[in-house]
């Protein structure tokens, strides 16, 4: 004999006559529309499956009866793309970097991307605003290590810096005081003479101990005046831009270390057109000579 439910007194509902803990289960269907919805949900994806790729393989997926690829649609759309600017970058190929700059529609050409091609590349370490970090020089300045010409930056991304490709940006500071070349003391002697160069010394005696080991250990690449010198990728030491920092603890350890920083060789991973692109991008942000 079936044993008769109950009608819950709270919700006047029909129990399933279940009960747990004193907690008895509702006999309340979920609504025809929400039942509805999911039995369709699963025929339109059964449909998907037939229809469009869905399952992974051992080797493959399968493909569904339309053969569609996103992968496709978006290599015939870059294609598409590619076509269109044939004419445009065959031009910028052929056209010398110095005569771009006379072009103004090859210019903003050659600039839109190169800022396509920055963000993609470059911006990681250089910021999307090519503003640059510690460690990461500013693009935006007319300060440069290697020289600011847009001829200048189109070598420096051809060949990058310290790669080891035969025309590298190579020069090397050396490790003062990793390689023992000078003591402790000399070496803050020298930072703080370095510092006063800019206006920032806070021991004008260390200073004028450190100007004597400048002279000997640094001018040569720096310059007497700390100027720096582009041929040897010498920074100007008389502004008030540290690639890494100019705090007195900073400015110690770039003498001690040498620091050294490093970047890739563009040339091996971009077409010529690209590389012309992103020297005329960087050269136009504004601290190009």
């Amino acid at each position: 004999m079936t044993k008769k439910r109950e009608i819950d007194d709270v919700t006047g509902v029909e129990t399933t006559g279940h009960e747990w803990d004193g907690i008895k289960e509702l006999n309340k269907p979920l609504p025809r529309w929400w039942l509805l919805t999911f039995y369709a949900s699963i025929i339109w994806s059964v449909g998907y499956w037939i229809v469009y790729p869905a399952w992974p393989l051992a080797n493959d997926y399968t493909r569904g009866i339309w053969g569609y690829s996103q992968r496709a649609t978006v290599a015939a759309e870059v294609k598409a793309g590619i076509d269109a600017q044939a004419a445009m970058r065959q031009k910028l190929d052929q056209t010398p970097l110095a005569d771009v700059r006379k072009d103004p529609e090859l210019l903003r050409f050659a600039s839109a991307a190169g800022s396509a091609s920055f963000q993609t590349n470059c911006a990681p370490c250089h910021g999307r605003g090519a503003q640059g970090f510690t460690g990461y020089p500013n693009l935006n300045d007319d300060d440069w290590i290697w020289g600011g010409t847009v001829e200048e930056i189109h070598k420096t991304l051809l060949h990058g810096i310290r790669t080891g490709d035969d025309q590298a940006r190579a020069i090397q500071m050396p490790k003062f005081g990793v390689d023992k070349l000078l003591d402790d003391a000399k070496i803050n002697d020298v930072a703080e003479y370095t510092m006063s160069l800019a206006g920032k010394a806070s021991d004008a005696t260390a200073a004028g101990r450190g100007a004597a080991v400048y002279k000997e250990q640094c001018a040569l690449c720096h310059g007497d005046d700390g100027k720096g010198k582009i041929d040897q990728g010498a920074p100007n030491l008389t502004d008030a831009i540290w690639l890494y920092g100019g705090t007195k603890e900073q400015v110690v350890e770039s003498i001690r270390t040498g620091r050294g920083g490093m970047m890739p060789a563009w040339g091996p991973r971009l077409d010529s057109t690209t590389l012309k692109s992103l020297a005329v991008y960087v050269h136009s942000l504004g601290g190009g000579k």
